[in-house]
């Protein structure tokens, strides 16, 4: 009898330790990512001064948390992206400018996107749309108003597909914008184009440059068409509680993630082999719950900053400490999946634009 009792003692023992050893790496995994923050604030935020500059601005505005960290995901696509051109610029693979003219128009989209390009009508106003502790904002289009509203108060959604359902209108006014940006792009090299007076081999080039943005301006609205008539449908008959997907299909969704779909609806119309379209649907599905998470850990951020706030008008400096270092933790944790659902959400769309483009070959 005693050897049995020895080794359950010796084993719940080792169990406690190793949970111990566990809790360990887990606190000092968290105090590290806080830590690198900490230095990373201290030396500059990023690599690329200008992207530091915006950076530094979208402080002073008093972005909520949330929005802080997604911006800072934003501008880390951005700074990878622009350090590749540097150095394709110091090896000559940029003459015609295409690549940098590019950056810059991603950078608007961002300037915009946060209210920082200083136009008073694309300024991040908080409204009592829906208050569900991540963010409020307005859609900047009548439609997706009068949509949005009556989604809002037909009864049909819980609070929980309300804030689903928030996050597609959101994703729609985002691609609303980003076409609105590239049509003025377009604009403005159609009527340079139509000043040159004798054609040369660079011209040629340029005109290329033009008929591939006139294919992106056509899938653009395309996507736009398809995604309003879905939040159309769904706004006046509300989600399938079966099937997770809007009461008026006959089919189980294959995604719910807006992008996701967007991502899916437009792999279906690429030149892709059947097996390439699964084995893209099954990665598909990787990157949906790679949002997820990172959605979980966007409310978790709003929430601890809620509590911050509310700690530091205790006086309580022990317990203001431990929420600092968890809000620290959450901060660094949310701006990390950001950034690797945006870097991964770049790889999928490429992919996809090369098989589109294979379409019209």
């Amino acid at each position: 009898m005693a050897a049995p009792r020895a080794l359950a003692a010796l084993g719940a023992a080792l169990l406690l330790a190793a949970g111990v050893q566990a809790s360990k790496y887990s606190r000092e995994a968290n105090e590290g990512l806080a830590a690198a923050g900490a230095k990373r604030r201290e030396s500059g935020e990023f690599r690329v001064v200008r992207l530091n500059q915006v950076w530094e601005k979208a402080q002073r505005l008093q972005l909520s948390a949330v929005k802080l960290a997604e911006l800072h995901s934003d501008l880390k696509i951005q700074e990878k992206d622009e350090l590749s051109w540097k150095k394709l610029k110091a090896e000559g693979l940029d003459e015609d400018g295409e690549k940098e003219a590019k950056l810059r128009r991603n950078l608007n989209v961002i300037m915009t996107k946060y209210g920082m390009n200083g136009k008073k009508d694309s300024q991040l106003v908080d409204t009592n749309y829906i208050k569900d502790g991540t963010e409020s904002d307005t859609l900047d289009d009548p439609r997706l108003e009068k949509l949005w509203s009556k989604a809002k108060t037909s009864g049909k959604f819980s609070d929980e597909e309300l804030d689903k359902l928030w996050r597609e209108f959101k994703h729609h006014k985002e691609k609303i914008r980003e076409y609105n940006i590239l049509l003025e792009t377009v604009s403005r090299t159609e009527d340079i184009h139509k000043n040159v007076i004798n054609p040369s081999e660079e011209n040629l080039v340029k005109e290329e440059i033009l008929h591939n943005k006139h294919r992106e301006l056509k899938e653009k609205l395309r996507s736009i068409n398809q995604g309003f008539e879905r939040l159309r449908k769904v706004s006046h008959q509300g989600y399938d509680t079966t099937s997770g997907y809007y009461a008026f299909s006959p089919r189980r969704a294959e995604f719910e993630e807006p992008r996701v779909i967007d991502l899916w609806d437009m792999a279906k119309s690429a030149n892709f082999t059947e097996k390439e379209l699964e084995s893209f649907r099954e990665e598909l599905k990787h990157f949906e719950a790679k949002i997820e998470k990172h959605h979980h850990y966007q409310k978790q951020l709003e929430i601890s900053h809620q509590k911050l706030k509310h700690v530091e008008g205790t006086g309580d400096k022990d317990h203001l400490n431990r929420n600092k270092e968890k809000y620290a933790m959450l901060e660094e944790k949310t701006k990390e999946l950001g950034y690797k659902v945006k870097k991964h959400l770049q790889d999928l769309s490429s992919r996809i634009s090369q098989g589109l483009q294979h379409n019209e070959l």
